[in-house]
């Protein structure tokens, strides 16, 4: 069986400020709501997640792992699901933040996890062609080849994009050559953008430690952004990609607004989505 890690401690500062600004009125109902809790379209935006890891079969546990100031709010959320459990990082702001990577490493040891863990940032959902149960197959596809590959996403962005996420660039195996961290368009032929939302094997859970260790006096942004751990881990275990053609990244107003319309007007299939 595999664990499933939501990562939701971010304090969500950018959403925040937007909705405390916004002169409509139209959002007062989302002030101080986490992210992940916030609607998108029927259920909290974290519900579609644990609504299909919880009925694929291959997931047996979610862990949640979140702040001091949401802690209270996710575990009144989590008393739907009988296979999430919620742990409180210990922060209270921005500034005391552990970052992303740490915050796994905190969730796996308080867990004492030793399966394969799918991570999921948890302001981020996918479009309908993203398939649960096809990734996973992949991912034992990758794990034939070597036991300790790891699965992560891609999906297309425009040039103009690629100076804003992590850049992967891979061979015609599909296996990841290296990870260029928001470069210019011109500094690779790439346009494959990677989501947090990685299929870690058991095997590379340790290196965790070994990251952060090698981490430690460095300032948070290394050991906040996940991607920093998986541009590290390239070059130490084989990483695979699966691709799909887009995803929802809730950082503003604008973008909440623009995922919550696509699940309120265009999702074709709500009860099949994500699995």
């Amino acid at each position: 069986m595999m664990k499933a890690v939501i990562l939701a401690a971010g304090y969500g500062t950018r959403l925040q400020r937007d909705i405390d600004s916004d002169t409509t009125g139209g959002f007062k109902h989302l002030e101080g709501v986490a992210k992940p809790l916030m609607p998108v379209g029927c259920r909290p935006l974290i519900s579609h997640w644990v609504r299909a890891l919880s009925e694929n079969g291959c997931i047996d546990a979610v862990f949640v792992v979140t702040n001091a100031r949401y802690h209270d709010d996710f575990q009144k959320w989590a008393q739907e699901f009988p296979n999430v459990r919620v742990l409180n990082d210990g922060t209270r702001n921005n500034e005391e933040r552990l970052g992303a990577v740490a915050c796994l490493q905190l969730t796996v040891k308080h867990f004492a996890v030793d399966d394969h863990v799918i991570v999921i940032g948890g302001d981020t959902l996918f479009k309908e062609d993203f398939s649960l149960r096809a990734f996973i197959e992949q991912f034992t596809e990758a794990q034939r080849k070597d036991g300790d590959s790891s699965l992560v996403l891609t999906y297309p962005c425009k040039d103009e994009e690629t100076s804003k996420y992590g850049i992967l660039e891979v061979d015609t195996d599909l296996r990841v050559q290296c990870m260029k961290e928001k470069p210019r368009p011109a500094d690779t032929e790439s346009r494959s953008a990677c989501p947090c939302f990685y299929l870690f094997s058991r095997t590379t859970l340790p290196l965790l430690d070994s990251f952060l260790k090698e981490k430690e006096n460095g300032p948070i942004e290394e050991r906040d952004a996940p991607g920093n751990f998986l541009s590290w881990l390239i070059i130490r275990r084989s990483v695979y990609v699966y691709r799909i053609s887009g995803r929802f990244d809730v950082g503003n107003l604008p973008s909440y607004i623009e995922c919550d319309k696509y699940f309120k007007e265009q999702l074709k299939d709500p009860e099949l989505y994500l699995k």
